[in-house]
């Protein structure tokens, strides 16, 4: 085992080159997961791809969980890690969009091009070789390192999380999400929740739509207020302002050729630090035109590949990891080795797992990913082959940074004695 007064600065170069060299396997492997097709449920076949790849690279252990969930292990050490990225993709929308198949995982100028490249395949194939490379280079330590090939997390983000934390018997010390950050180290996002606004009426003949009460038409002042609430709502120095925006409308009647007995819209809310589920329920209750309607936060009980229900509340809470966290100082410390500079820290602006892990279970989580955010869920979705590679030098490098990190007496007493 790699002695842990052995800094990463020694190895940078070797890494590196070790990196460079499996660069052809790790883009295969991305390609192989593209070519499977994975939606939320869906899920069975990329597993059983990155659990072949897990065991043909040397993980000490594989294991999928009752959720459906892959877990590998590298190392036996006391300094539990887990990294996580998620296994499923959303559609691929409009075909015509598309400038080529996005099954297909075409490679050209640096890029590899498909449907979960950027969110978030790309992760998984950067941490599985980086897994590889740990072993290879004996950068092993006093941590165990599970790297984790999540479910559902697009109809459900945080959903696996609070099942692999609640029901498994993994305790961790920090998570990591691999979601795209343009390499940058991510120490936080806005929460999210799922709201259901309804209106009742009273259907009737729409040849006389006076004998009834249409619902639609008093959604519509609904909406307008809603689309004024989200220019007054709270603002965070660090993740942004809090957002409210209506993503559907839906009416019920016996035909079209009847006035509806209800409307609901549906609202996408992202919640920014200091504001809550009961403090954004409250401010669309407080609307006027929120009179006598029905609110709802909705829950999700999709099955998961593998029949297994475990219903969770549309409620995806904010989390911040502080920038003086020893996780965050260890991510920019092996940064900064491995690429003479230090690190964009930031924040993402959707909402990944996170929410599970820190928000709901409070344990610490940063973020580091190849690919841009601003490619997820985009027609002609892409991640560069470079971002491919720095990725899993990083993920090489990152836990035994951080035991130094978290243990620094120990290390001081290790050099002092060599």
């Amino acid at each position: 085992m790699m002695s842990e007064s052995k800094s990463i600065h020694n190895v940078s170069p070797q890494l590196r080159k070790a990196a460079k060299s499996y660069e052809q396997e790790i883009v295969n492997f991305l390609r192989d997961m593209i070519a499977i097709p994975g939606e939320s449920s869906q899920e069975k076949a990329v597993i059983d791809r990155i659990r072949q790849e897990m065991e043909k690279v040397g993980f000490d252990e594989v294991r999928i969980d009752p959720m459906g969930n892959i877990l590998g292990r590298i190392g036996s050490g006391k300094h539990v890690i887990m990294m996580d990225a998620h296994t499923d993709t959303v559609g691929i929308g409009d075909r015509q969009e598309w400038k080529f198949d996005p099954y297909k995982g075409k490679v050209e100028d640096g890029y590899v091009y498909g449907r979960g490249t950027s969110d978030q395949r790309a992760g998984m194939a950067s941490m599985v070789y980086g897994a590889k490379l740990i072993k290879e280079l004996d950068l092993l330590g006093d941590y165990t390192l599970w790297v984790v090939g999540s479910v559902q997390e697009e109809d459900c983000d945080g959903l696996a999380w609070l099942y692999i934390l609640r029901e498994g018997n993994i305790k961790p010390e920090l998570v990591v999400i691999t979601e795209p950050s343009s390499l940058g180290v991510y120490r936080g996002h806005r929460g999210r929740m799922e709201i259901e606004v309804t209106i009742r009426g009273r259907s009737c003949h729409a040849s006389a739509p006076e004998r009834g009460d249409n619902p639609i038409y008093k959604m519509m002042a609904l909406v307008k207020q809603v689309e004024e609430l989200n220019t007054r709502l709270h603002n965070d120095a660090f993740l942004g302002q809090g957002t409210v925006a209506v993503t559907q409308v839906r009416s019920v009647s016996p035909s079209l050729c009847a006035v509806p007995s209800s409307c609901t819209i549906h609202l996408d809310r992202r919640l920014t630090a200091g504001e809550t589920k009961e403090s954004a329920v409250s401010e669309v209750r407080a609307l006027p035109a929120a009179k006598d309607t029905e609110i709802e936060v909705l829950v999700y009980e999709q099955a998961s590949y593998t029949g297994l229900v475990y219903p969770m509340e549309k409620y995806y809470p904010t989390w911040v990891l502080e920038e003086s966290h020893p996780a965050v100082q260890a991510a920019v410390e092996a940064f900064k080795e491995l690429n003479g500079k230090a690190p964009v820290v930031d924040k993402w602006t959707f909402s990944t797992n996170g929410v599970g892990s820190m928000g709901t279970c409070g344990v610490p989580t940063m973020g580091f990913g190849p690919g841009d955010e601003k490619d997820a869920h985009t027609a002609n979705e892409r991640v560069s082959i470079e971002h491919l590679v720095r990725a899993a030098e990083f993920y090489a490098a990152f836990p035994l940074t951080y035991v130094q990190a978290v243990e620094p007496e120990k290390s001081k007493q290790a050099v002092s004695s060599t």
